[in-house]
């Protein structure tokens, strides 16, 4: 991912990628599956754990929902428009620097366009990655990483993870 600074403007990067919708159920059921992570080491699962108490009730206006089955390492909202997954492996495209990015309140994020159609943000520079699936209705919210960015810098120290 390139270390470059590039001011904040999702909204401008999401529509030039012309996001299309993520896979999954549409928003406000009555709970999302959300696969947690295989067993990352007890350090990050720690961590993941202290961001899932800090992270917010609500993201782009879409209460939260809950994430089946129930972890410290999940978290959805508005059903599973967006989803959330902490304690993941170091994505590989993460060491590529043509990739793009973007930082929001200090947290660095990698912006993959999945081939099924969905959009991953990744976050970097972390000592646990945490990656966000959202869809294309919801993508386009330029707020939508503010919330999840400030609990993120308010639990997951800078660094760089060795899982």
């Amino acid at each position: 991912m390139s270390r470059h600074r590039r001011p904040f403007s999702l909204l401008a990067a999401l529509t030039a990628l012309a996001v299309p919708a993520a896979a999954g159920c549409s928003p406000g059921g009555s709970g999302a599956r959300v696969d947690p992570p295989s067993a990352p080491p007890a350090a990050v699962a720690g961590l993941c754990a202290a961001l899932h108490k800090e992270l917010p009730g609500t993201v782009a206006s879409l209460d939260r929902t809950p994430a089946l089955p129930e972890s410290d390492l999940t978290a959805a909202w508005g059903g599973s428009a967006i989803v959330l997954r902490c304690g993941i492996p170091r994505p590989a495209k993460m060491l590529d620097e043509k990739q793009d990015g973007v930082e929001v309140n200090g947290v660095g994020w990698l912006l993959e366009k999945l081939d099924d159609g969905g959009f991953r943000f990744t976050t970097g520079m972390r000592l646990a990655y945490t990656e966000v699936r959202v869809d294309k209705e919801h993508a386009t919210d330029a707020g939508m990483l503010v919330g999840l960015s400030a609990a993120i810098a308010k639990t997951v120290p800078e660094g760089i993870s060795s899982y």
